[in-house]
């Protein structure tokens, strides 16, 4: 069992997560870099230091790029994943809000190639579903849920080994039964601000 931590916070306003992120780099399958719902339009030397000192204690840095159910353009997104890896050292991809259906696949194809092109060793794709089971050919890890605690404790979701779970709304006791998992406490609009429990003191 490891752990994808989405940090969504400005490492000047929560460095003492930051922190504890770092410190728990051989738990960690990777960290999600997203300064700025993406790479943003001008470096921000906190998320490059930040992303240094994450590479040098040996953890993925995966950088965050919406490619907006297959709406958005393909040069914008490969725009956002060349800016990751020459900005900020990104050496895998995470790409969110992915189509799920077949129609799809062809298009998230060419965005898996063009990663692999730019640099991405590790490609997640983040449906929040489980897609079409052609979408498994071409990551390395699926986010097959992402939600709220009170609705993932409802399912009977089918695990495979390249399954990750991004869980928030969630009490201190929640857990998960993919490889790869987030289980966090935030809730709202912004459920990404806080840490998994698993990386609070005391844990």
């Amino acid at each position: 069992m490891s752990l994808l931590v989405p940090l969504y916070e400005h490492p000047a306003d929560r460095p003492e997560a930051w922190r504890a992120v770092i410190a728990a780099a051989p738990r960690l399958y990777g960290v999600v870099l997203n300064p700025a719902s993406g790479p943003g339009d001008t470096i921000d030397p906190a998320f490059a230091s930040v992303a240094a000192e994450l590479r040098a204690a040996g953890v993925r840095v995966l950088g965050y790029t919406d490619t907006a159910y297959g709406r958005r353009p393909h040069a914008d997104v490969v725009r956002d994943l060349l800016r990751h890896r020459d900005w900020y050292g990104a050496d895998g991809a995470f790409l969110d809000q992915v189509a799920s259906a077949p129609e799809e696949v062809a298009h998230y194809r060419r965005l898996a190639v063009a990663a692999r092109a730019a640099g991405a060793r590790t490609l997640v794709l983040n449906p929040g579903v489980h897609p079409d089971a052609a979408y498994a050919e071409l990551a390395d890890l699926l986010v097959t849920f992402e939600g709220a605690w009170n609705t993932y404790r409802t399912l009977d979701l089918p695990i495979s080994p390249y399954d990750c779970h991004l869980i928030h709304s969630a009490p201190p006791h929640a857990t998960s039964a993919a490889p790869v998992h987030c289980v966090v406490p935030g809730t709202g609009a912004h459920p990404w601000g806080t840490l998994p429990y698993a990386l609070e003191p005391g844990a």
